[in-house]
């Protein structure tokens, strides 16, 4: 295993090992990519308060993300195609989260199928909905979750119209890849991935059967997108989705005070303050800049998650900081794999669980439960 230092060490792996297409998918945001580039950035304009002569012997990063035990406060995001990042990525990625204590999201947009990933795992990993027009095959989506005894259900509110990646028209993704000429010379110069791709899953597991009109290729996904997913959802179908799981319910793609208002009377368990990493409304505020004031205004009601820009333990120290209970991370997650399969998941874990340790011992804080504002320094005018 190569010398892994942080989360950038993988990106850079992954950048050479992934095919040019499928790591553009991962590491882009739509039109501008404004929101995208905020993420990280507004997150590493915070400072933490350096303090000294302070026990911080024996420091915990263990904590609970509804309910679930976990080894620090960070559950993986539900990444679409991953099983292209490596092959059957979605499976190795669920066992290496398993192994560390933390939850793994599978998403709906999945290359291995719910089924997949329960063969695979020994405990309850979470699964994540898009709300289609044909409520049957939404239906039918919980049914399967719950067959495969996921003990969370993640529902995403802010996709239901599609934000425009410039990377993967020009790119021309698909999925497999077609073999252009560009496509072709790309592969070649990327031997492992290829060689793995032959015996991997190579398509959209949870919709096989579903996807109608000549392919899964990124043209016909997004036509396909653009007809079957439901764009007058509302609250009322969040309503109709808690009836249908009767279990533990997260909403994810929460960036308004008022939105976060109404997600917490819905009575689910948690919401997601997020953009979705920066791929849909391009000039969105960043996650972190809208975590507070949300934090605030719903206080006990609902338990409040982090998502977007995470790229080491002190991000998740500072969304802790101003309010979060828990965090996902999806792009760091994506360049571990990427770079090194289950292998590298589990390294970028560890350093992130290093880093938020290390962060905590230098801010004088024991146990990442006691962590709030106070580990900041404060900012003019907040």
């Amino acid at each position: 295993m190569p010398v892994m230092t942080c989360v950038e060490d993988f990106r850079l792996l992954a950048k050479k090992r992934v095919p040019k297409a499928f790591y553009d998918y991962a590491d882009s945001g739509s039109y501008t990519e404004s929101t995208y580039r905020a993420n990280t950035d507004d997150l590493a304009a915070l400072k933490l308060r350096q303090r000294v002569a302070i026990n911080v012997d024996e420091r915990s990063t263990r904590t609970t993300m509804i309910g679930h035990d976990v080894s620090m406060p960070v559950a993986i995001a539900p990444t679409g195609l991953t099983g292209m990042q490596w092959a059957n990525g979605e499976m190795l990625g669920a066992i290496a989260a398993e192994k560390f204590g933390i939850p793994f999201t599978l998403s709906t947009m999945s290359i291995c199928s719910i089924e997949d990933v329960a063969s695979v795992t020994t405990k309850p990993f979470w699964f994540q909905l898009y709300v289609m027009r044909d409520r049957g095959f939404v239906k039918s989506m919980i049914d399967r979750a719950k067959a495969a005894k996921c003990s969370a259900l993640v529902l995403t509110l802010d996709l239901q119209i599609l934000g425009q990646r410039h990377k993967d028209l020009k790119n021309g993704m698909s999925v497999p890849p077609k073999l252009t000429l560009d496509t072709v010379l790309d592969l070649a110069s990327k031997p492992g991935w290829a060689l793995r791709a032959l015996t991997g899953r190579k398509t959209f597991g949870n919709l096989a059967g579903h996807i109608t009109g000549g392919g899964s290729g990124i043209q016909t996904l997004s036509q396909w997108t653009a007809s079957q997913f439901d764009p007058t959802l509302n609250w009322d179908d969040v309503a109709w989705i808690k009836e249908q799981w009767g279990g533990k319910l997260i909403l994810k793609g929460i960036l308004d005070v008022e939105d976060a208002k109404l997600a917490a009377q819905t009575g689910a368990d948690a919401l997601v303050v997020s953009n979705h990493g920066g791929r849909q409304l391009d000039g969105a505020m960043s996650s972190i800049e809208a975590l507070p004031a949300i934090a605030e205004a719903v206080g006990d009601q609902i338990e409040v998650w982090f998502d977007g820009g995470i790229r080491s333990g002190q991000d998740i120290l500072k969304a802790t900081a101003l309010g979060a209970k828990g965090t996902m991370i999806g792009r760091a997650f994506l360049y571990s794999l990427g770079a090194m399969g289950e292998a590298g998941v589990t390294k970028m874990l560890q350093i992130l669980q290093k880093e938020l340790d290390v962060s905590m011992a230098l801010t004088g804080t024991k146990d990442i439960k006691q962590v709030g504002r106070q580990i900041l320094v404060p900012q003019a005018g907040k």
